[in-house]
């Protein structure tokens, strides 16, 4: 297969460089579609930045309220604001339907022009990134439940059903907004209570540990 390595295209890792997996698999009761983006060693201040700036657009989106039947299209450009206030941007779509054991990435929807208005109990991922040719890849990739959101007309909004902490070596704060914080602080209470005692029910103690480390307010 294409992402089977071989000694003529390996080539030795190492902790000084950034690494971006984009892990799935597909389960009887649904398909997992998440990237995370990790530096093991000391990021340069411009991957820190531009990573952050891929996390603050994935936040802005994922805590959007807006209109039943919007287009993705419509809301499309939260996840990429923060990296346009200093120009940069990148060349794929904002995310992708998600199948229950059918199709990882199932139209009709998404992001683009030519899906289908959300609606409450479609599953899309939000998949913002930055990419620098022969340097580095950054993206961050969540899958999100369309949910209906607390306001008194029927508005819509996201619940992130990925439950992975992002990288804290990667996360400038001072470019975060208050609101941002609390949208990490309140997602990283939900892995603990959520994936804490999974952990602990398979006794997988240095996990659980990891964890707790990851999701520190």
């Amino acid at each position: 297969s294409p992402h089977s390595p071989s000694n003529g295209s390996s080539r030795m890792l190492s902790a000084r460089e950034m690494y971006l997996f984009d892990t799935g698999g597909q389960y009887l009761d649904g398909t997992t579609d998440i990237t995370r983006t990790v530096h093991w060693g000391e990021p340069t201040l411009f991957q820190k930045e531009a990573y952050t700036r891929v996390l603050m657009g994935n936040i802005d989106l994922s805590r959007l309220v807006f209109p039943s039947s919007t287009a993705g299209g419509t809301v499309e450009s939260f996840a990429r604001r923060a990296l346009w206030d200093v120009g940069l941007n990148y060349g794929h779509g904002t995310g992708h339907g998600i199948g229950n054991f059918l199709s990882v990435h199932e139209w009709p929807v998404g992001f683009q022009s030519n899906n289908v208005p959300l609606e409450a109990g479609m599953f899309t991922s939000i998949e913002p990134g930055y990419y620098r040719d022969g340097e580095f890849g950054i993206r961050i990739e969540d899958v999100a439940l369309v949910v209906e959101a607390q306001t008194e007309k029927p508005f819509l909004t996201f619940e992130v059903v990925s439950l992975v902490p992002y990288d804290r070596n990667l996360i400038e704060l001072s470019l975060l907004s208050p609101e941002q914080i609390q949208y990490l602080n309140s997602y990283y209470e939900r892995i603990r209570a959520q994936v804490g005692p999974e952990l602990r029910r398979q006794r997988l103690e240095e996990e659980y540990r990891w964890l707790q480390e990851s999701t520190k307010p």
